[in-house]
């Protein structure tokens, strides 16, 4: 099965709603892998791998994000497949 990996950044009120902890559950759900943080600037970065259907699903969630989100831009970026183990939260 083909595997991808996109870094995804997400702008917007995406900070101080919940957004990483409900993409960890969203990523789990799916079967991804990779990390995600929030960013200096009020967005989220993340980064996923994972069979190409479950990614393609992960990003399509980040384009909404959990309910009290508010998700004006989503920049996705394919990437070389990092080999992650599991999916985290940082910082």
């Amino acid at each position: 099965m083909e595997q991808k990996a996109y870094s995804i950044r997400v702008k917007g009120k995406v900070q101080h709603v919940g957004f990483r902890y409900h993409a960890r559950e969203a990523a789990r759900r799916f079967g991804v892998c990779g990390f995600i943080r929030n960013e200096p600037d009020g967005s989220v970065y993340a980064e996923v791998e994972g069979k190409t259907v479950a990614v393609e699903l992960f990003c399509k969630w980040c384009r909404k994000g959990p309910d009290w989100a508010r998700v004006d831009h989503t920049n996705l970026v394919e990437i070389p497949l990092q080999n992650f183990e599991s999916f985290t939260i940082k910082g």
